[in-house]
């Protein structure tokens, strides 16, 4: 089973990227370092919660639906995964550069839906 390759590999990498991301929260100052300490910590948590996110919603998926197209479930989590994650992290820089407004958020919210129903209807 090839999916479960991935799937090992996904929960590895999640578990390492959030264990990298509490280093960079509790050692690295933003004040002596802001490009290296932001970088990391944004990057970090980009790939722990696009993890988290993957493995919920393929579980979820397979859950819900009881179908034996894993791969397919996999797909579709990885990009809803990853397009959420993107959503979180654009939303945490525009509050670090205190630009976030309510308006921009829906925005965010509303480019993020758009992409995934455009790639969910060539499915």
């Amino acid at each position: 089973m090839i999916h479960s390759t991935y799937i090992t590999a996904i929960l590895i990498a999640t578990f390492l990227s959030w264990a990298s991301w509490f280093v960079v929260l509790y050692k690295l100052s933003p004040f002596s370092q802001p490009v290296l300490a932001l970088s990391l910590f944004y990057s970090s948590l980009f790939i722990a919660l696009a993890g988290t996110f993957v493995m919920l919603f393929y579980f979820l998926r397979v859950w819900v639906n009881k179908k034996e197209i894993y791969n397919v479930h996999l797909n579709t989590s990885l990009r809803q995964g990853i397009l959420l994650s993107a959503m979180i992290i654009i939303g945490l820089a525009f509050q670090r550069l205190r630009v976030l407004t309510w308006w921009d958020g829906i925005l965010l919210l509303a480019i993020v839906l758009l992409i995934e129903f455009y790639f969910s209807s060539r499915d």
